[in-house]
């Protein structure tokens, strides 16, 4: 394997690597590849990137995350049925939701939890549990936030985006009932401004997840699991997902059409005007334009221009090369939204005998299959952590991503875009019912911008892909896509139904095959001018670092030999599609492991065995193989297995060599044992080897030079712990994550492949909000500070505090010397986040006496049944003008469970006059000052009925009482 030299310190990288108290030396941290395990001294993964991970810019100003203050409910909670005619006549009011969706609903112990959150990746795998979904438990869920608005906002267009919640969920406001959302994959867009509230009046969000529902047969994780947002916008401003601006090519020229769609939330029409200008990639201005829109009330519209750049560089997975389209909306001459949104110029074309064609040369489709979980975290995915998985894909060769089979994060098609990849961005569910019709549309309108997506994909392996019926569904479902994007055509994921008399493929712009290799001739034969991709491929079973097959154990070799029966091996496959220019590519099952849809075996296997990659991102033998079929950068070989076994002395040993090179040689303990003068690039190389511990090489020779080689070494037994961040640094930014790979070395800070040792973990500086280790049959927790390392490896994921603090991890176990990692802090800010609200119980009725000329006794009371003599009033409301004198105002509560138990702290956001505040008789706080002003008394625990007593000293001629709301918090 082609080696890489990093010098590793402290004052150079940021991070140390340290056992036993000592530093690793460099020579021993530097001997590794970009490929994974290879030589037996080195690293058993890539060296870390330098600095902390990049951060994607922000394409819409107007938003802030909101991910912080929510608290959550596992379970449901029961709606209480109306004790009469009049409750039931009100509930169903807007404004008077019941239960968890009340403000007056009790959450005070409900658990706080920060976004993104799947709570099924908490939860212990059970047999009893759904096979697909991993064996983990999903059920209901609740979530609560409270939110407050300055009155600054009034007059503005207020929206919430949640990015995804799954599964289903009703989303409420102020007690009122605001969305639905029927899918776990699609953005739900509240429009906030009919429903807020202002200043001191607080806005409640409810948040009912129904996680039963099933949309997929995988691990879909549960609840608010994407990103939050609020967005607050001038009245007149442009739309979510408002500006179309994808570049395209006519004549030879390039035009970057923009679209802007135009929304007016005012009483009047409004005369605006739309600037856009186009940045190269180093930010310097190419061109501009403008037009002018007249938007009328409560309505959208659209202003068009075209921006003509002239020369420009071309978008490709090699050079990944992104423009900025700017667009500003001016009202007035002031500036008063704007977008930024990243643009690549490139062509496409699909072609029924020579493929993809990008910029008009053919490119085959190196692709994967993705979902989007991960070991330890479930499927709420740092952006960091997502953009990680990718460059493990991108050192491999892959240039190819179909999102399998959702709506992506928009985060991870920002990625994508800026990494190189070509992406088939699918839809969820194959239905053009309105309500599904409008996922789609919104999946195509969201991201229809990005250079990486070349093709649509409306459905997968749907039964009804072969009637008249499923070919008017993908009718309605193309033409809805193709309404919102004339550029990229629509495809679907057939399994079958190619030689039906009606059947989709006659429809699709392009059609894929899901598996059936053996087909590709027969039917570009029958249809020649079809185009035509594999969407799905492979299937082949792997264990990560096992070398032979143990069905009792449920363990599959790593050495590309077994594959579901309606798949192949990764050698098969890929010789199958390489070999036909008229196949576009193909898309392996799959990139990574995931949860949920263990095969071929079930209980107590937990995951899948299809990745290349394991759920740590860990490689399998599979990396090397493809990293040979795709890789043209640069030279490597791929040698497997290790070479630590004990008690196999003179045993024959399969040893399976692949490379891109033109020959091989394969020598052991300095002698050569096998030399290959053409070496096989699709299918590698196996070779029979007696045991002999010592040092295995394999060297991959061009014009008769070794370009790369890649080597393992008999190793001695696991002395001490390693610790090998992903990344020299971590930024301060409080999202920021780094992957630590646990692994064990000898007494020469050797890999030893073969430890299954429990890890237990102590951090500073950050959290672990996950943990893996790749092992399918593994039922340890994600969650928590162990983890038992699995053939040699696991994975700490830990996200940085919002601080300068440097990050410490430390590593134990038995009988192994501990490891200390440091990794530095890289100054960067904090990224905008709604406050949060405390959790709070308002106190909102109140009862106010007659003016009293002196103080009056704090016993004073209306008597029972006495509706007159007091005043029925609500916190906020001031007493009017008069006279000076004395005010009691009393109400009674039952404390909420959280107050109740432990106390609490009452807080008057305004009072004006002075005051005491009484509390079963006993004074709890005084107000001294006489202008308007918060108090706060603190509440004693106690969960019976508490009576409280305000008496207020107003002033002569001025406004008095209780002026601003009044809550007790925990």
């Amino acid at each position: 394997m082609k080696r890489r030299s990093v010098l590793l310190g402290g004052a150079q990288l940021g991070a140390t690597l340290a056992f036993a108290g000592e530093l690793v030396s460099p020579t021993q941290a530097a001997k590794t590849a970009p490929f994974g395990p290879g030589e037996a001294d080195g690293l058993p993964m890539p060296p870390p990137e330098p600095g902390a991970t990049p951060r994607l810019p922000e394409s819409d100003p107007s938003r802030t995350l909101m991910e912080h203050g929510w608290r959550f409910h596992e379970g449901d909670v029961p709606f209480p049925e109306p004790a009469d005619h009049n409750a039931t006549y009100l509930s169903v009011k807007a404004g008077n939701a019941t239960g968890a969706a009340s403000f007056a609903f009790d959450d005070s112990d409900w658990q706080e939890v920060t976004l993104p959150h799947d709570w099924a990746s908490f939860q212990d795998v059970t047999e009893s549990a759904n096979v697909s979904e991993g064996y983990r438990r999903r059920g209901i869920g609740w979530y609560r936030r409270l939110l407050k608005l300055d009155p600054s906002q009034k007059g503005r267009k207020l929206e919430l985006h949640f990015d995804a919640i799954a599964t289903h969920a009703t989303i409420w406001v102020n007690g009122s009932e605001v969305a639905h959302s029927w899918s776990g994959y699609t953005g739900t867009i509240v429009d906030l401004t009919p429903f807020a509230r202002y200043g001191d009046d607080l806005n409640w969000i409810a948040v009912r997840v129904d996680a039963t529902a099933r949309e997929g047969w995988w691990y879909e994780g549960a609840g608010l699991y994407r990103h939050v947002w609020l967005v607050s916008r001038a009245p007149v401003s442009i739309a979510t997902d408002g500006v179309h601006c994808h570049p395209v090519q006519q004549d030879g020229a390039w035009t970057v059409p923009v679209s802007v769609t135009l929304e007016n939330i005012e009483t009047a029409s409004a005369d605006v005007s739309v600037h856009a200008r186009l940045l190269d990639p180093e930010g310097k201005p190419v061109t501009d334009g403008s037009a002018s829109a007249s938007v009328p009330v409560l309505e959208s519209t659209q202003a068009t221009l075209n921006l003509t750049p002239g020369a420009v560089r071309l978008w490709s997975p090699d050079e990944p090369v992104l423009y900025t389209v700017e667009v500003d909306l001016q009202r007035d001459g002031k500036v008063v939204d704007s977008r930024r949104i990243a643009v690549g110029f490139r062509t496409q074309r699909f072609d029924a005998n020579e493929g993809f064609l990008l910029n008009g040369t053919p490119v085959k489709l190196k692709g994967v299959c993705l979902h989007q979980d991960h070991a330890g975290v479930g499927v709420a995915v740092p952006d960091a952590l997502m953009y990680w998985r990718l460059q493990r894909l991108k050192a491999m060769g892959c240039n190819a991503i179909r999102m399998s089979h959702n709506a992506a994060a928009a985060e991870l098609l920002d990625w994508c875009d800026r990494l190189g990849f070509l992406v088939m961005a699918e839809n969820r569910l194959f239905d053009p019912a309105p309500d599904y019709i409008a996922q789609l549309k919104w999946m195509v309108r969201r991201d229809r911008n990005h250079p990486s997506i070349i093709l649509w994909s409306v459905f997968n392996e749907e039964p009804m892909q072969g009637t008249h019926a499923g070919v008017e569904m993908v009718r309605r479902m193309r033409a809805a896509v193709r309404k919102l994007d004339t550029e990229r055509p629509v495809t679907g994921a057939m399994n079958g139904s190619f030689y039906n008399p009606e059947n989709v493929g006659g429809v699709l712009d392009v059609m894929g095959f899901n598996y059936y290799q053996a087909d590709y001739d027969k039917v570009h034969a029958m249809y020649p001018e079809r185009l035509l991709t594999s969407s799905e491929d492979t299937s082949a079973y792997e264990t990560r670092g096992a070398f032979a097959s143990v069905p009792q154990a449920h363990v599959v070799t790593s050495l590309d030999k077994e594959a579901a029966s309606w798949g192949a091996t990764h050698r098969e496959t890929w010789r199958e599609i390489a070999s036909r220019p008229f196949i576009a590519g193909g898309f392996a099952w799959t990139g990574f492991d995931y949860h949920g849809e263990p095969t071929p075996y079930a209980w107590p296997t937990v995951s899948s065995f299809f990745g290349i990659l394991d759920l740590c991102g860990f490689p399998k033998t599979a990396f090397g193989i493809r990293s040979a079929h795709w890789r043209e950068d640069a030279p490597m070989v791929w040698l497997a297995p290790h070479w630590t076994w004990p008690g196999h002395e003179g045993k024959l040993l399969e040893v399976f060599v692949i490379s891109n090179a033109e020959a091989l040689k394969l020598r052991l303990n300095g002698k050569v044992i096998e030399t290959v003068a053409k070496a096989d690039r699709i299918m590698g190389h196996t070779f029979k080897v007696p045991y002999e511990p010592g040092r295995i090489e394999a060297m991959a020779l061009n014009d008769g030079k070794v370009v790369a080689r890649a080597v393992h070494e008999t190793v001695g037994p696991a002395v001490a712990l390693r610790l090998t961040p992903s990344r020299t640094a971590l930024a301060s930014d409080g999202e920021d994550v780094t992957m630590v790979t646990v692994d064990a070395v000898d007494a020469r800070g050797r890999h030893v492949p073969t430890v299954n040792a429990m890890a237990q973990f102590t951090v500073s500086g950050g959290n672990v909000i996950g943990v893996g280790n790749g092992d399918p049959n593994c039922h340890e927790s994600g969650k928590g500070l162990k983890r038992s390392l699995f053939n040699g490896l696991a994975q700490v994921i830990v996200q940085g505090g919002a601080s300068a603090q440097r990050l410490v991890v430390t590593a134990k176990a038995d009988g192994l010397k501990p490891a200390r990692l440091q990794v530095a802090r890289e100054a960067r800010s904090v990224r905008d986040q709604v406050p949060a609200i405390p959790s709070q119980m308002m106190l909102a009725d109140w009862r106010r006496s007659a003016l009293f000329a002196q103080r009056p006794d704090p016993s004073i009371a209306p008597a029972d049944g006495d509706n007159n003599s007091w005043d029925f009033v609500h916190a906020g409301t001031p007493a009017p003008k008069g006279t000076a004198g004395w005010r009691g105002y009393r109400t009674a509560f039952t404390p909420w469970r959280k107050i109740g138990a432990q106390g609490g702290t009452l807080h008057f956001a305004s009072i004006t006059g002075r005051a005491e505040v009484w509390l079963d008789g006993q004074k709890i706080a005084t107000k001294a000052q006489s202008a308007a002003g918060p108090l706060d008394a603190p509440v004693p625990a106690g969960k019976d009925t508490r009576k409280l007593l305000v008496l207020v000293q107003a002033e002569a001629d001025t406004p008095s009482g209780l002026t601003g709301p009044v809550s007790l918090t925990a």
